[in-house]
């Protein structure tokens, strides 16, 4: 973990807040990131293979379209899907650079240096960093399409997701493409079983973030004294991911010199996955400057694909 600085900020900004929340960014280290990975072959998790169906069918349309030099994937974990986008913009002559973009450095370069041996030829240049910092750090030269895929924006909230569209926007020159990738509001009942699932793998990958805390921050979590629990909140129309602590304890960060009560049944966000509506995602990208260009969903419609630019 190399933004121990960042980490820290965050974890004693939410541990003293009440109620508690972490921020779902530390749940990506190398053990988070393999967690989630094997999340996106459950049987219950739903959108990477909506996502992956979509891409399969329109990567074509994608290419053609961005006519990119340059792919940007942001939260780039291990580059699985990128490889369709890549397949598709290799065909066309001037695409020549991949930059993945991710907080965990571990996978991002072992992801990078088997795309880069796969794809010869292919300029890959990852860049360790997270999307509330080091935006700035992405490549402007070329013309890019910048695909953020995975419905990870939708663990952002409100004003952050906002925030996060509009600095994509500052990023975009008018010639490059923002290819985003947004789950669409169904039956709750789909919704918690994809962020529940029978087998445990979501409960350990909610629990490792007090992993994360333990070795980066000194930490004494006991992961066993705290339950994974997975709600859908209609009003707000997202999941929320929780710990909720089995007994009144205290937790100790000693880099920090701070003690942490938790009182039996305390829940403390760990992680928000909001759904989306095409009239909400329309709305939300051009309060950035964005329009979107061309929009595709799976046949079942759980999933979208949006394609945008910078407003005209």
């Amino acid at each position: 973990m190399t933004t121990t600085t960042t980490l820290a900020d965050d974890v004693l900004r939410g541990l003293t807040s009440t109620p508690k929340d972490l921020p779902p960014k530390w749940f990506y280290d190398e053990r988070g990131s393999a967690l989630f990975d094997a999340i996106t072959r459950l049987p219950e998790y739903y959108p990477t293979r909506a996502e992956r169906s979509i891409l399969r069918e329109q990567a074509h349309h994608i290419a053609r379209r961005a006519q990119a030099e340059t792919l940007v994937e942001l939260g780039s974990g291990t580059s699985d899907k990128t490889r369709l986008l890549l397949d598709a913009l290799r065909r066309e002559p001037a695409f020549e650079r991949f930059v993945p973009f991710d907080v965990s450095a571990t996978t991002l370069y072992d992801a990078a240096d088997a795309l880069a041996e796969e794809y010869p030829g292919l300029l890959v240049e990852p860049v360790v960093g997270d999307f509330d910092h080091d935006l700035h750090r992405l490549p402007t030269d070329g013309r890019a399409l910048v695909a953020f895929l995975g419905g990870t924006i939708g663990n952002f909230l409100p004003a952050a997701r906002a925030a996060f569209l509009a600095a994509i926007a500052g990023v975009l020159d008018p010639d490059d493409h923002f290819l985003l990738g947004t789950d669409l509001v169904k039956e709750p009942r789909r919704l918690v079983a994809a962020y529940d699932d029978a087998a445990g793998v979501t409960a350990a990958f909610n629990k490792n973030v007090l992993h994360v805390i333990n070795r980066e921050l000194d930490a004494d979590f006991d992961a066993e004294r705290f339950e994974h629990v997975a709600v859908w909140d209609g009003e707000q129309e997202w999941i929320e991911m929780r710990l909720r602590s089995l007994a009144d304890q205290t937790v100790h960060l000693r880099a920090l010199d701070l003690a942490v009560p938790f009182a039996a049944g305390e829940e403390m966000r760990t992680e928000v996955s909001a759904k989306f509506r095409r009239e909400g995602v329309e709305r939300e990208l051009a309060a950035a400057g964005l329009e979107i260009v061309a929009w595709w969903t799976d046949t079942n419609r759980d999933y979208a694909l949006s394609l945008s630019r910078l407003t005209t």
